[in-house]
């Protein structure tokens, strides 16, 4: 059985990009000299990912704006993300806190 592993780097200049990476893996698999099988593609950083999809910018704005409101990157603040009662617990454990 033939095997091959290349590793590709990549930096974005800015927080979240969307790399079309097909031409540097269509390059390695041309370089291995397997012409059938199955390639891995893996990102190897907790917070990179790779996705199989048609690269067109208006699919590049729909995930944009999921992941942004999945996890966004301004702070939110407690009192938007947290019900009423869960805020009323936070600020009277704080209070008891200062009278301790």
């Amino acid at each position: 059985m033939k095997s091959y592993r290349k590793e590709l780097w990549f930096e974005t200049p800015t927080r979240r990009a969307f790399v079309n990476i097909t031409p540097e893996v269509e390059a390695a698999l041309k370089e291995s000299g397997v012409s059938e099988g199955l390639a891995l593609i893996n990102a190897m950083h907790i917070t990179a990912s790779v996705f199989i999809n048609d690269d067109e910018s208006g699919l590049h704005v729909d995930y944009d704006a999921w992941l942004e409101r999945l996890a966004p990157h301004e702070p939110v603040s407690a009192p938007r993300c947290l019900g009423s009662a869960a805020m009323t617990r936070i600020v009277s454990a704080a209070a008891l806190n200062r009278m301790s």
